[in-house]
């Protein structure tokens, strides 16, 4: 059995998956819709729609399958989300990368596999609608369109999710987004003991620029922002626009001397952006780091508040100089 090596942008990926909050959640008839017609259309046993989350592959919808999840390790989706086409596999028995797999070995005895990949909307796969059969078999041309028409209808459900917890214009997580991220990753800090910290930004001057210079202007500013905000940032952390001009930075893992670190460091990527862009405007902001204590904060809500609070507190010092 031939694992499939992750990708460069896991981290990313998962984030966005989690963003959707759907992890977890009951069986709903709009995906359930879908594999029961993929199994009908197909004449297959098994279809599912599956989400790859980091250690396992769960099912939001299952046709023809008792279980709910099974390891990521031994999925074929984890396998069909490194491509944008449909992954097939005509007979698992005879391909090295399968044949010792214990979902072909054993129950469900898997034999035929095709999955279509689903996409956030940043591009990264999510998951699959994917059809499955215990004897060998290939599809057709028109079978595989079909197939992607089925996909794309789910994908699109996914996509409706998304927007709920997506700001369009920056690519980041919204407010919604960001609590849902942010709930699950200090949760795993209080499990583990591992310290957090929060970083409130503030985009000096938004007003301005949007006054001077049009929204057109104010739009890029804030995309600018927001990239040099992931590109100076882990992986690992949690970058959000939580409306207007504020933007927050969840670090798991982290204490406030590294926090601190990093915004030294984000700080230094703004100055050298501003002096190379020719913009008649420079990006500048005012900050707040906050460490997080469970027994303080006892909500995102609140250690938002706080960082908000301490941002306020160095703008307006730095006002007074």
């Amino acid at each position: 059995m031939i694992p499939a090596p992750y990708e460069s942008d896991e981290a990313r990926r998962l984030a966005s998956l989690r963003s959707l909050q759907i992890l977890d959640t009951p069986p709903e008839e709009r995906f359930d819709r879908l594999t029961r017609l993929a199994c009908r259309i197909f004449d297959v046993p098994i279809s599912l729609v599956s989400l790859i989350d980091d250690n396992r592959q769960w099912f939001k919808s299952r046709s023809g399958l008792a279980v709910c999840e099974t390891p990521r390790e031994i999925s074929f989706c984890d396998h069909a989300i490194r491509g944008s086409e449909i992954f097939e596999v005509n007979d698992a028995s005879e391909d090295p990368r399968f044949k010792e797999n214990p979902l072909v070995t054993g129950a469900p005895t898997i034999r035929f596999y095709a999955g279509s990949p689903l996409r956030s909307i940043e591009g990264h796969m999510l998951g699959t609608l994917c059809i499955i059969d215990t004897k060998p078999r290939k599809l057709s041309e028109n079978d595989r369109e079909t197939l992607k028409d089925l996909a794309s209808i789910a994908e699109r459900e996914l996509l409706a999710l998304q927007l709920t917890s997506f700001d369009e214009l920056t690519g980041l997580s919204n407010r919604r987004g960001f609590a849902a991220l942010a709930g699950k990753s200090l949760k795993y800090c209080v499990r583990n003991a591992r310290d957090a910290v929060m970083l409130f930004f503030d985009l000096d001057d938004f007003k301005e620029i949007n006054d001077h210079y049009g929204h057109l202007e104010g739009d890029k500013a804030l995309q600018v922002f927001s990239n040099k905000l992931q590109d100076t940032f882990r992986e690992s952390d949690i970058c959000a626009r939580l409306g207007g001009d504020e933007f927050v930075v969840l670090l798991a893992d982290a204490d406030e001397n590294q926090a601190r670190e990093l915004e030294t460091r984000f700080r230094h990527e703004l100055n050298e952006y501003n002096q190379y862009s020719g913009n008649p405007y420079q990006l500048s902001f005012s900050c707040g780091v906050m460490q997080y204590n469970r027994f303080k904060h006892g909500s995102i809500e609140k250690l938002i508040e706080e960082a908000d609070r301490l941002m306020y507190a160095n703008k307006s010092d730095l006002n007074r100089r």
